[in-house]
């Protein structure tokens, strides 16, 4: 329920505030006080486009906020809990409007998106006006309204969640059939590579190995030789360098005996002499382990030719060309499971396909039922409201199929949604006489207000919308169909808070609270204030409802007795 409004230098809005409640509260004014602005800010807190031109001439900004008290376990409070707002102390909407055309909203004091207010607005309050019913002139509000006062929401949730569970099947078997087209092509290709390196038997750095025996392999001449010098030079041939570096240690022992600081370096000398001759006996070894062999190779040779083909083809490295293998392999099992993911996914379609078509076929069925209820309660409460001669009906039609529908989306040759298998129109025909016809070529904006605010009546218990806003619900009508839908408002107003402006004191009089909106001029500025009415002031606003400009003595009288037949 909307509590308080406050609006500030918006259009002629200088500072405007209003306190509201429960019931049936009713604005009234002289043409262009400003009512429709009024109308327009609160638009803006439910999320309509802003514009810079709404902003009061002389201000840089403008700002609107509306306190909004929301029931726990409410459709509005749902909508701010998921999206991270506590609507226990209420929702406090504010949005300000920049001239440089950088808006922000808030929502209890803190930054949101428009898209954000939007979600939870859209179940706080609706504005219906002469020239805001485009929804109830679509065929797919028909069919939500058509559910709520069947009572379906529950089984068309149930068709809308196995709709978008089928959706994501459909695109998985899509995706795999794909995959499957495209991996069969390239199968051949995989398998020969897979093949290819697995013969091939490759491990991480063999390569270097085998470049380092290839080089051995063939300097072995060399290496033979001038190792053999080198193992002659240091320990055996007479004068080896072992054999000097042992004498030369032995004459610096010798005189140790002199001087004992010669005596480290006579034993590095003995160690240098021991060190020398383990090298010699290891290259002796090394000598020993050369081998002269062509065939091997040309073994090495043939296998490094092997390798770099592979490195050249997979990856410039041994280790790119295993993990090359070791992907392909990954390919290639998940090619061959293809066939059972694909069958696997089949199944699971067929069974929430079938699913689905139940739901559906059960929806439809107790759709045409509620129609027929409907029907009838729509003529009733139209006749209430000054249309005894109206007929009403649902016209039902199946969603058209054609070669771009999935087949899996397609029953009894027609199309499926997550709203169904139905399409239904809205049928009137407002006079006798005259053929039914759809409610968009209704001419009349009094008849199409009317039937508004007759579908409201009709969902009101179950509406879960707080805050209904009537703008202009008079527009063609007068007298005692006036009165009549003065007293369908009030009626609503049970159930909703109703806010209505209006030009009709017969509709005004039914109000539990009265506002009128003034404009005026202060200090060379033109502005709009909002005053409540009650007593005296209330019965001078019905007689200039009435009268006009000037107040007669029998506009009041009127004003007066209007208002005793409403007590």
């Amino acid at each position: 329920m909307l509590r308080e409004l406050s609006i500030k230098n918006f259009a002629i809005i200088d500072d405007l505030s209003l306190s509201l409640d429960k019931g049936l509260t009713i604005l009234t004014g002289e043409t262009g006080a400003g009512k429709s602005i009024l109308i327009k800010a609160v638009d803006l807190i439910l999320g309509a486009r802003a514009a810079a031109d709404l902003i009061r001439t002389g201000k840089d900004t403008a700002e609107l906020a509306a306190l909004f008290e929301v029931p726990a376990g409410s459709a509005a409070a749902e909508a701010a809990l998921d999206l991270g707002f506590d609507p226990a102390d209420g929702l406090l909407i504010r949005r300000i409007i920049h001239k440089s055309g950088r808006h922000r909203v808030y929502i209890n004091d803190r930054p949101a998106t428009t898209q954000a207010l939007s979600a939870i607005n859209g179940h706080l309050a609706s504005i219906a006006g002469q020239h805001s019913h485009q929804a109830l002139l679509k065929p797919a509000y028909h069919l939500l309204v058509l559910d709520r006062f069947g009572g379906l929401e529950g089984l068309r949730d149930a068709v809308s969640a196995c709709y978008e569970k089928l959706l994501p099947l459909i695109r998985e078997l899509d995706a795999l059939n794909r995959q499957m087209e495209k991996q069969t092509e390239h199968i051949e290709l995989l398998s020969f590579q897979a093949e290819e390196i697995r013969r091939a038997r490759v491990e991480c750095g063999e390569d270097d190995t085998l470049e380092q025996e290839r080089e051995r392999l063939r300097h072995a001449e060399r290496l033979y030789a001038t190792v053999g010098r080198c193992v002659e030079s240091l320990y055996g041939i007479e004068g080896a360098v072992a054999e000097r570096l042992a004498g030369i240690g032995k004459e610096i022992q010798g005189l140790c005996r002199i001087d004992e600081a010669l005596s480290p370096l006579a034993q590095r000398l003995e160690g240098a002499a021991l060190e020398v001759e383990d090298v010699a006996n290891e290259l002796q070894a090394y000598l020993q382990g050369i081998v002269f062999d062509t065939e091997r190779l040309d073994e090495v040779e043939q296998r490094l030719n092997v390798l770099e083909k592979l490195k050249r083809k997979y990856g410039g490295s041994l280790e790119a060309v295993i993990a090359y293998a070791q992907e392909t392999e990954g390919q290639l099992e998940r090619v061959s499971r293809l066939p059972e993911a694909i069958e696997r996914t089949r199944v699971e379609i067929g069974a929430c396909r079938k699913e689905l078509i139940s739901l559906c076929r059960k929806l439809s069925r107790k759709r045409r039922k509620a129609a027929g209820r409907l029907s009838d309660k729509v003529v009733q409460e139209a006749a209430s409201l000054g249309m005894p001669a109206i007929r009403f009906d649902v016209s039902f039609s199946r969603i058209p199929a054609d070669e771009h529908t999935d087949p899996y989306l397609i029953v009894d040759k027609e199309g499926v949604d997550a709203t169904g298998m139905d399409r239904v129109a809205f049928l009137i025909s407002p006079n006798v006489g005259e053929d039914l016809r759809p409610l968009a070529r209704i001419a009349s904006g009094g008849e199409l207000s009317r039937m508004i605010l007759a579908l409201k009546a009709i969902l009101a218990t179950g509406d879960a919308v707080e805050t209904l806003i009537f703008d202009e619900v008079d527009a063609g009508i007068g007298g005692g169909i006036a009165e009549m839908v003065g007293r369908k408002l009030a009626a609503l107003a049970r159930y909703h808070q109703v806010i209505c402006i209006t030009h009709l004191p017969q509709i005004a009089r039914f109000g539990s609270r009265h506002f009128k909106i003034e404009k005026s001029v202060h200090r060379g500025r033109t502005r709009t204030t909002i005053i409540p009415v009650d007593g005296e002031a209330r019965i001078r606003e019905l007689a200039r409802m009435l009268g006009g400009v000037r107040i007669t003595k029998q506009s009041l009288a009127h004003a007066r007795e209007m208002m005793r037949q409403k007590a």
